[in-house]
């Protein structure tokens, strides 16, 4: 018996104001299929497609498009989606970050998934990520394609403080604090790359969309 078809993924859109729409999806996967789609044929008017863990907000000119328009856009984009990802939008080169993997959450992270350090590294460091969507704090990314062994959920009680350039991972995401602050997240370690500069064009390094590789290293 051959496979069913894949079906497109169930897509409900509300106003947002004059000026914006939400894209409701049942999973992070569709929303960034969607968001890729978008990119490779973006529809006039369209600003901004800022995503997040299960919606995708698209913002337009009103000057240019009409809300019904766009709206007849974006459902024919997700009506077309097939379940395979698309091929990422032409963007930014992927980014490479060296992390030193000595996290004070490492040795409990292998214990709770019976896997050695060795092999938590190694599973760590063997995907490449997407940054899925930005938010907690400016230039922190949400880093999608954790393996499936390493989805822990945050500590039961979170840290006051985590130092900027932390490596962890909390639920389906991989994420790197780009300055010290509160977290709960598990630590896996730490990198000496600056992902927030406020001084720099753009400030953030882990832009929405742009691939990752984490490089696991000595010092």
């Amino acid at each position: 018996m051959s496979p069913a078809p894949a079906r497109p993924p169930v897509c409900t859109l509300r106003r947002v104001g004059s000026t914006a729409l939400l894209a409701e999806l049942d999973s992070l996967d569709d929303v960034l299929a969607l968001r890729v789609a978008m990119q490779q044929r973006t529809p006039c008017g369209v600003g901004e497609l800022v995503a997040a863990a299960r919606t995708l907000l698209v913002t337009y000119d009103p000057a240019a498009t009409e809300h019904e328009t766009l709206a007849r856009e974006v459902r024919r984009c997700a009506e077309e989606l097939t379940g395979v990802p698309p091929r990422a939008a032409p963007g930014r080169s992927e980014l490479v970050i060296p992390v030193r993997y000595d996290g004070p959450d490492l040795d409990d992270v292998a214990e709770r998934t019976g896997m050695s350090v060795a092999d938590v590294i190694a599973r760590h460091t063997a995907p490449q990520y997407t940054v899925a969507f930005a938010g907690f704090a400016p230039g922190f990314g949400y880093l999608h394609g954790t393996d499936p062994a390493l989805r822990l959920p945050r500590r039961a009680e979170p840290r006051t403080e985590v130092p900027a350039g932390a490596v962890a991972v909390a639920s389906e995401f991989t994420g790197v604090y780009p300055r010290p602050s509160p977290g709960g997240w598990q630590l896996l370690g730490t990198t000496s790359l600056t992902l927030w500069d406020a001084g720099a064009d753009p400030p953030a390094l882990l832009v929405p969309g742009r691939t990752v590789r984490l490089r696991a290293v000595s010092r």
